[in-house]
């Protein structure tokens, strides 16, 4: 794995409908690949083609990650802050965040917490509750820093190393994993024969409702549409699942959630697929969707569903995964590009 290809990404700041610097990268990166060819939609999703003769392939990440954005300046300097995607605000206190004025110029703050002396008795908090504190004296002195309504407000990253060199903590795995494997994808589909169709990229606004992957599927209209994405891990719950996922325990085969239920046949191909290759999986259905929900819908219909790894703690500002599932999902999302064709792909449509 690239790790240095995925470092960069994920500390790039992009909440949905800023994702322009990844979108560079992705289109930087997808080229020198070797794509045959570059295709965006209007919303700023991107995709490379390795050109075969079987079926259209599509692999997708996506580009965005939780966030805020300035929503208000207050008179004494105080940014209030609105979500971008699903946020716990508890998860945010005291935590240091960036407001990105451009791409190279971040301010630092910090989003406050009332200290136990003086805060009243506890109660469910809410995204209001939260203020960014950047050290301004008034709503003047913000602005002549360079501080706007609509900007960006991310996590401050520290990109690291377990100490067993095994897992990865960052922020936004979620979901520049996906952006990185696209990449990797294609650089495996650009140097190897294959009997396919492969395009490999990454959509915009999954966090707010996959809305990349509606305008950019339709307008490829995949025969096989496969979301990479991180998904919630369940080994550090205290409470036991109906369905469990675990760091180390392989790609996520996610054969049902709210969004998308998985094909029994391709679920079954894609199974044998890893079983003949000694891949580790586990099959897990979470609560939360993913673009395959959207993706399904292109054109006539498209079979999808999302290769994903797990990650402890995603959605807030810092999540670990294991770097041995990422080898897992890169090496079935390769033996799919690699066993796929035409005949293999209608007998997942016979009834």
């Amino acid at each position: 794995m690239d790790i240095e290809l995925y470092k960069k990404l994920v500390n790039m700041n992009a909440v949905s409908g800023h994702e322009r610097v990844v979108r560079k990268l992705m289109k930087e990166e997808l080229e020198k690949a070797g794509a045959d060819e570059i295709l965006k939609d209007k919303l700023g999703s991107i995709v490379g083609l390795s050109k075969g003769t079987g079926p259209k392939i599509m692999f997708v990440g996506h580009m965005d990650e939780v966030g805020f954005m300035v929503s208000n300046i207050s008179d004494n300097g105080f940014i209030r802050i609105i979500p971008v995607g699903g946020i716990k605000p508890e998860t945010y206190v005291s935590q240091n965040m960036n407001i990105v004025v451009s791409d190279d110029k971040v301010i630092r703050g910090i989003i406050g917490s009332i200290p136990p002396h003086i805060s009243k008795e506890p109660k469910a908090m809410s995204i209001d509750d939260l203020v960014l504190d950047i050290g301004a004296d008034s709503k003047e002195h913000a602005l002549s820093m360079g501080v706007r309504v609509g900007q960006q407000v991310v996590s401050v990253n520290e990109f690291y190393f377990t100490e067993d060199n095994k897992k990865i903590v960052s922020k936004a795995w979620d979901n520049r994993f996906g952006c990185g494997l696209a990449i990797e994808v294609m650089r495996y589909a650009c140097s190897h024969k294959h009997p396919n169709n492969i395009y490999c990229g990454a959509t915009v606004q999954e966090e707010v409702g996959s809305r990349g992957a509606i305008t950019l599927s339709n307008m490829i209209e995949p025969d096989l549409f496969l979301a990479f994405d991180v998904t919630t891990a369940t080994d550090c719950m205290p409470q036991n699942p109906k369905t469990s996922s675990a760091l180390g325990e392989g790609f996520i085969v996610r054969f049902m959630d709210p969004g998308c239920i998985m094909k029994p046949e391709f679920k079954d191909y894609l199974i044998n697929l890893a079983e003949k290759n000694n891949i580790k999986y586990q099959l897990y259905a979470p609560n939360g969707s993913t673009d395959a929900s959207k993706g399904q819908f292109a054109g006539s219909g498209a079979i999808s569903t999302c290769l994903a790894i797990c990650g402890r703690y995603i959605h807030s500002t810092a999540t670990m995964i294991h770097v041995d599932d990422m080898e897992a999902v890169y090496r079935i999302a390769c033996a799919i590009v690699d066993d796929m064709d035409d005949e293999k792909f209608k007998k997942l449509l016979e009834e």
